[in-house]
């Protein structure tokens, strides 16, 4: 794929919000925007920070700029970002220390415009007197370009088969904490992060919905395990249970309902839709299905890409499902849960996720079949 002509769509999409709002420009230095106009590129060091090392300053022109200290600027250019047409403003890191109203005073010279500048996150805004375009530069990463759906679709494809390769090596008598090592270590064997990452096994697993992993041992029923794993600034989200023994009946059930509400969440995620009104659609399947309130308990997921969820909807929800956009829905009913990453289209979605050989439950809604991956017992995979 032409990264040059991603990033251009990119820029062009940034432009087009500085016209409108009458700025000079826009600093994006948070690591999902950082990744986003660079074509995946990363300007995290140190991961504790919203704000990443390195900064691209989009002006109204089109031109770009690259924001960075002497520390950070040569590894930038000579590796991270080498052969993309920016254009450096390096500082003395010393002058970095002082604050950002400096930082934005070197990019309002390089700029050479009384135009106002806006910043992407409030460590860049608030201190320094910037409007602060969080929302706007997040609703413009939205709409996918065909190399971000390539991108997405290999992590996607990867995560899926790590978690199903580690689901299948696990045994009773391993630590909730020995579990998520080997996911995370698994993840990180193909280049991926786990940026969420949950274990929760036999009670913990009925108890609580985000079960950070705990030093308790696995010794019978479920084993729950959630990933968010990043690449390349995209973030894929999924989760896969697998049981000691037989799987219960009641579990079946519920894993059943719960991959019917996927399903017609799924059928109602098409451009145009809006957020609240796809969270009516899980109230009302819940409630069909003999589950009301379970909505209640759990978040239901949204929209994703470079954050874990874009945005979740909830009953005041006002976002717009686009083409091209990514979700990752979690319907969970008490003591299961399914959920796969999905890019929608104008008539479908696909799920990018999948595991191979993992059983699936199939739900057909509007004339489109939705796989949701079921519970399985250990001596099924």
């Amino acid at each position: 794929m032409d990264t040059g002509a991603e990033i251009a769509e990119k820029a062009d999409r940034v432009v087009r919000l500085l016209r409108d709002r009458g700025l000079g420009g826009v600093l994006l230095g948070t690591r999902p925007n950082f990744a986003w106009i660079t074509g995946g590129k990363e300007n995290g060091v140190d991961f504790s920070r919203e704000a990443g090392v390195a900064t691209v300053m989009v002006g109204a022109d089109g031109r770009r700029w690259l924001i960075a200290n002497a520390i950070e600027m040569p590894r930038m250019l000579g590796e991270e970002l080498a052969g993309q047409d920016l254009i450096p403003v390096e500082l003395p890191w010393t002058v970095e220390q002082e604050g950002s109203e400096r930082i934005a005073e070197r990019a309002r010279e390089a700029l050479g415009t009384s135009a106002p500048l806006a910043a992407d996150h409030v460590m860049g805004g608030a201190m320094s007197g910037l409007p602060v375009l969080d929302r706007e530069i997040a609703r413009a990463r939205y709409r996918l370009t065909p190399a971000e759906i390539a991108r997405y679709r290999d992590l996607g494809r990867d995560a899926g088969a790590v978690l199903g390769e580690v689901c299948r090596d696990l045994r009773t008598g391993l630590s909730e904490m020995e579990i998520a090592r080997l996911a995370a270590g698994a993840l990180a064997s193909r280049g991926m992060a786990a940026v969420v990452l949950l274990v929760g096994s036999g009670d913990r697993l009925t108890r609580f919905r985000h079960p950070l992993p705990a030093c308790q041992t696995w010794e019978r029923g479920g084993a729950m395990i959630v990933v968010c794993a990043r690449r390349a600034g995209l973030i894929a989200a999924l989760t896969r249970i697998v049981w000691a023994g037989p799987v219960p009946a009641e579990i079946r059930r519920r894993t059943r309902a719960a991959a019917e509400v996927n399903a017609r969440l799924l059928a109602a995620t098409r451009p145009g839709a809006v957020g609240r009104g796809l969270f009516e659609v899980a109230v009302r399947a819940y409630a069909d299905l003999g589950f009301p309130g379970e909505e209640r308990l759990h978040h239901q997921g949204g929209a994703c890409g470079y954050l874990s969820r874009d945005w979740i909807a909830h009953p005041r929800c006002e976002e717009v499902v686009e083409t091209w956009q990514a979700f990752a829905w979690n319907s969970s009913i008490t003591g299961t849960k399914v959920e796969e990453t999905w890019i929608v289209s104008e008539s479908s979605a696909e799920a990018i996720t999948r595991t191979p050989e993992w059983p699936v439950i199939e739900v057909e809604v509007g004339g489109n079949v939705y796989a949701s991956p079921d519970v399985v017992s250990l001596g099924e995979i």
